[in-house]
């Protein structure tokens, strides 16, 4: 009808009331958060300004700070004891690091090579990839019913690997669309990443037992965390995003799904139970999508570079929670539980 423009204010309305009904529902609770950065997408999307620049303070500063809160919380929620899991189904936790490594950037690069998207666009689809798993992939695994032990082991190992193999990734398969700097690269994930994931787990060795209300404020500062980085990068990067927006959604959606599948039937064809090759199809169909932006944001490419990870955080969710949904109401057979 020619209204578009004029309908922010509704279609906000509309996935705000969404959140609100589905958080009545236990069965559909998992949709509350996405169903809110939704909303909030559509409010940057149509009112870009007051999420690009305060006064002279520019909003995107804020998202290397916010992603390193993300990963304090990340390091808080864990132990040396979650590393035990190496030791007792090494076979496991191999497969699923070689997957989450293998399958996912191979995928980004392909994807981004068919795209034909601007050369900074094409290398946001390569880093996703290029991303490990964040802790959405073991909420999904816990909702899923699989093996969140070995959830844990291979995120918390893929997100150590990160300041060193993301960049190497990079270079092998988005330098050909953007420069790379290694060194650089590395270090920005090492102040992303270890500092605050050391700092949380000794602040969890230290403190963690005297405070169980931190454990649970954590996980909520970090959804809204997720949630205020996707809408300055939908701000950001709106023109180009309204350009290109539905291709990009189609090719970050396929990106996730063969994550999905390629990583269940690897790793049952590498003899694997049926309850960990789910943990490992949700482990590589599931990138850390904050940290992506934080590296795009890094290189001063959150407008263009970034806006893949910001429309792969949301979609995965959703798909996240209907895969996870879709196997909780369908638990391993007893002959499939030894593969």
């Amino acid at each position: 009808m020619g209204l578009l423009v004029d309908l922010g204010p509704l279609i906000t309305s509309f996935f705000m009331l969404l959140a609100i009904g589905f958080s009545g529902y236990e069965t559909l609770k998992s949709y509350v958060f996405t169903t809110m950065v939704f909303a909030g997408v559509v409010i940057a999307l149509y009112y870009p300004y007051y999420f690009i620049q305060i006064g002279t303070f520019k909003l995107t500063s804020l998202i290397i700070p916010l992603i390193q809160i993300i990963m304090f919380g990340m390091g808080t929620s864990m132990s040396l004891d979650d590393f035990a899991e190496i030791f007792k189904s090494p076979k496991g936790v191999f497969i699923g690091v070689s997957a989450q490594l293998g399958i996912m950037p191979i995928m980004g690069f392909l994807l981004a090579k068919l795209s034909g998207f601007p050369p900074e666009i094409a290398a946001g689809i390569v880093l996703i990839g290029c991303s490990p798993s964040g802790v959405a992939s073991n909420v999904m695994a816990y909702l899923a019913k699989a093996n969140l032990a070995l959830s844990i082991t291979i995120t918390s190992i893929a997100t150590l690997m990160a300041p060193f193999v993301t960049p190497l990734l990079m270079k092998f398969l988005a330098g050909e669309f953007i420069e790379i700097d290694v060194l650089n690269m590395m270090w920005s994930i090492v102040k992303m990443v270890i500092i605050p994931i050391g700092a949380g787990l000794l602040f969890n060795k230290l403190l963690g037992k005297n405070i169980q209300w931190f454990s649970k404020l954590m996980p909520i500062i970090s959804m809204v965390g997720i949630g205020l980085i996707i809408v300055i990068i939908t701000a950001a990067g709106r023109d180009s995003l309204l350009e290109i927006g539905g291709i990009l959604m189609l090719l970050v959606l396929v990106h996730n799904l063969f994550g999905y599948f390629l990583g269940y039937w690897y790793a049952r064809l590498m003899k694997l139970t049926e309850k960990d090759a789910r943990t490992i199809a949700i482990e590589v169909g599931m990138q850390n999508g904050g940290l992506a932006s934080g590296i795009a944001n890094s290189l001063g490419k959150i407008a263009t570079m970034g806006l893949a990870p910001a429309v792969f955080g949301p979609l995965m969710n959703i798909t996240g929670s209907i895969l996870a949904s879709y196997w909780y109401k369908k638990p391993p057979k007893s002959g499939d539980i030894k593969g």
